[in-house]
């Protein structure tokens, strides 16, 4: 029978997993989280403002104004998520308690799986869109409500899996150096979930810049064009295309690089020591601050 550390302490978890601990606030530490809560003010901010405009304006009243809405409140949930991260960094981490350590956590996983299971919904309903010649989805409310509904117990349910028994609390050689009280495999299957999402998003974007550009190159060939069909393609561009190229450029970055670094630090850095007492010397150690 395995034993499990359900009673040690959160700097427990970080020594055995040689993830330094800040003892005090340094003014480094302490400009972190100042721009941290300012950056999660300005998020929580805007994204209540596009909430807002959808649900006020009737001309924002269609299936993609909805989704985007649903993308402002997981950017919205992003902001609360790392307004709370802040509050319980730095040295306060070693003086967290295992649950909130994992409510931290989690946290912040369900706000970036809800984003990118978003946008993947969302490209997949501008991709409808414009193969069918539509500048609105003709999708029922009950099924965006069920999507809408989709994305988030997929995004809860990726985010609370350590929380339920898929840690390390019971298993110190496998915890991760990055999230010292999760699982390697936990975090690789998350990152990978993640980054399979993200590819497929990516993909069906491409094939809408294909699509369109043959449209239009066939459009140019035919000068007679009728007009409001035009205007029904430049319409579908703007609204299909503009916004997930620009989103696109943005997450490439940030996203991909972020969810590659978790697959590859899970497994190739720094791999933890399994020590009993682990964690009672770490507390007076200087660091950075930790996540």
């Amino acid at each position: 029978m395995r034993h499990c550390f359900y009673n040690e302490s959160v700097g427990f978890f970080y020594n055995n997993s040689r993830k330094e601990l800040s003892a005090h606030w340094r003014p480094k530490d302490v400009l972190v989280v100042a721009l941290g809560l300012a950056v999660s003010a300005v998020v929580l901010l805007t994204n209540l403002l596009v909430i807002a405009a959808v649900a006020t304006n009737r001309r924002f009243h269609y299936p993609i104004y909805y989704l985007l809405a649903n993308l402002a409140a997981a950017d919205l949930f992003a902001g609360v998520a790392y307004m709370f991260l802040m509050f319980h960094t730095g040295p306060r981490t070693a003086q967290l308690s295992l649950k909130t350590w994992f409510v931290r956590q989690s946290l912040l996983d369900t706000s970036l799986t809800a984003s990118v299971v978003n946008l993947l919904a969302i490209a997949v309903e501008r991709h409808r869109t414009v193969l069918t010649m539509q500048l609105h989805s003709e999708m029922s409310a009950q099924r965006v409500v069920g999507l809408i509904f989709s994305i988030w117990a997929a995004a809860l349910l990726l985010g609370l899996i350590p929380s339920y028994g898929w840690h390390c609390l019971c298993s110190l050689e496998s915890c991760s150096r990055m999230a010292p009280l999760y699982s390697r495999s936990y975090l690789t299957f998350w990152a990978v979930s993640n980054l399979v999402v993200f590819v497929v998003m990516v993909l069906v974007y491409g094939h809408i810049f294909v699509y369109v550009r043959r449209r239009m190159a066939r459009m140019a060939r035919h000068t007679g064009a009728h007009p409001r069909h035009r205007d029904t393609v430049m319409a579908l561009v703007k609204t299909g295309l503009i916004r997930g190229s620009l989103g696109l450029i943005g997450l490439v970055v940030i996203i991909l690089g972020g969810l590659v670094t978790i697959i590859l630090g899970g497994w190739f850095i720094g791999a933890p020591r399994h020590r009993h007492g682990a964690g009672q010397d770490r507390h007076h150690h200087p660091g950075w601050v930790d996540c």
